[in-house]
């Protein structure tokens, strides 16, 4: 197989060539009647997954959906060549089923979602979202949406912010860098990165930030968290996807970050479960699973593809197939 390639529109796509390996066998299946597969990328980004699928699956349709307008823009004039076989929606992930609904389907063959920031976003330095580069601190993936990284840091109490660095960011160091935002926005508000990252490595003990990686990647983790309310709409994608999987269809998830891995993990175990009581000799009627994992555990990127690509480090992957109809067991 081809290895992804890196165009002139943006970044090889992380791990492309194993989430089309999980997702193959659901968008090659024959459909009775005669369609094409239909996979929905729930986070669009620049389209480089898209894309990979789409030009190796001649028959297949994409839905695809991304909140942000600019990575539709880009992704749209990226994925021209295919534009009979892709539609756009500017939804967030958690709406799949409204998404899917709208489209006039009542299920699909796959479902591959890539989570948290995107790399389009990441080198967009007017965004706010690196800390590498001084910026504006935006860090919204949707720009019609109100909150930005500046309000959290300007408005929220001293409780609030903390737990937003504790909570999103595992910070162990959240009381301590919240107090000494309160201290320097009473002197003057916050408004691009730069004066943050300064804050930080001045407010985190030196021996932390020699072994516990760039100082800021927590902080800016938390604010982009809350500012796009990132686990809130992951709680809702999750079991929207499962649902509107057809029977022998599949969902392939990337997370980067343990927050949201724990999250993914935590409902493909409930998808597989047997709810049957503990104790009867036989699963009583609807009680079987309706799903069975397609990777066990939680897949790593090797050293060829971390060394092809540095952002697939910390990627984990999950995938999962739907094996019974709702209500049958």
């Amino acid at each position: 197989m081809n290895a992804p390639r890196q165009g002139e529109h943006g970044h090889i796509p992380v791990m492309a060539e194993r989430m089309f390996a999980l997702l193959e066998p659901a968008l090659t299946r024959e459909h009775d009647d005669g369609a094409g597969a239909v996979l929905v990328d729930g986070t669009l980004g620049a389209g480089g997954h898209t894309e990979y699928f789409l030009e190796r699956l001649a028959g297949l349709h994409v839905v695809a959906i991304d909140r942000d307008t600019s990575a539709i823009e880009i992704a749209s004039e990226r994925l021209a060549r295919f534009a009979d076989r892709i539609e756009f929606h500017h939804n967030r992930y958690d709406e799949i089923a409204d998404v899917v609904a709208a489209t006039g389907r009542s299920a699909v063959d796959g479902v591959l979602l890539d989570l948290g920031v995107s790399s389009m976003q990441l080198d967009q330095a007017e965004r706010g979202f690196a800390y590498s580069v001084d910026a504006p601190l935006d860090m919204r993936m949707n720009a019609d949406d109100d909150l930005t990284a500046a309000d959290v840091l300007n408005t929220y109490d001293h409780g609030a912010l903390a737990r937003v660095l504790s909570e999103y960011g595992e910070e162990r160091f959240a009381g301590k860098i919240a107090s000494a935002v309160l201290r320097e926005r009473a002197k003057e508000p916050f408004t691009t990165s730069g004066r943050l990252v300064e804050l930080l490595y001045a407010t985190i003990p030196a021996a932390t930030r020699r072994t516990g990686g760039h100082p800021a990647k927590r902080t800016f983790q938390a604010l982009r968290i809350e500012v796009n309310h990132e686990l809130d709409s992951l709680r809702g994608v999750i079991p929207a996807s499962l649902k509107v999987l057809a029977v022998g269809g599949r969902l392939a998830v990337m997370s980067y970050q343990s927050l949201e891995d724990r999250i993914v993990k935590r409902d493909f175990a409930t998808a597989v479960a047997n709810t049957t009581p503990a104790g009867l000799p036989v699963d009583l009627p609807g009680t079987a699973p309706r799903f069975t994992l397609i990777t066990r555990g939680a897949e790593q990127a090797k050293a060829a593809e971390r060394e092809l690509n540095p952002r697939s480090a910390p990627v984990r992957i999950r995938a999962i197939e739907r094996i019974a109809a709702d209500g049958r067991g």
